[in-house]
């Protein structure tokens, strides 16, 4: 039975993938997807102030919110642990995204 990889079809090794799901890495995807799969990423992600990447962390790291749902550091990483700072994550393809979604 063949083993079916979400990411690079020539490799189930993370370190060597050139891609993951289309994004340019894991840590972009992870982004990507808490951004549009959790509501209140995306509400904050959604409010109008907001019209990139860097707006949505200064927003989200204002201390003006409270997720008392989260039950880690929902500030500073995504629920997986990827970092909101991370600087593998691909800024642009975030900021793409983002618009994308507003439009």
């Amino acid at each position: 039975m063949t083993k079916k990889l979400d990411y690079p079809r020539d490799t189930d090794n993370l370190k060597e993938a050139t891609s993951y799901n289309g994004w340019t890495n894991y840590e972009t995807w992870n982004v990507a997807l808490w951004l549009d799969n959790e509501y209140f990423y995306y509400s904050i992600m959604m409010m109008q102030s907001v019209k990139n990447f860097d707006d949505f962390i200064k927003k989200l790291q204002s201390g003006v919110f409270n997720n008392l749902d989260a039950n880690w550091d929902w500030a500073n990483t995504t629920g997986d642990g990827v970092l909101w700072s991370d600087p593998k994550i691909n800024v642009e393809e975030i900021n793409e995204k983002i618009l994308e979604l507003k439009s």
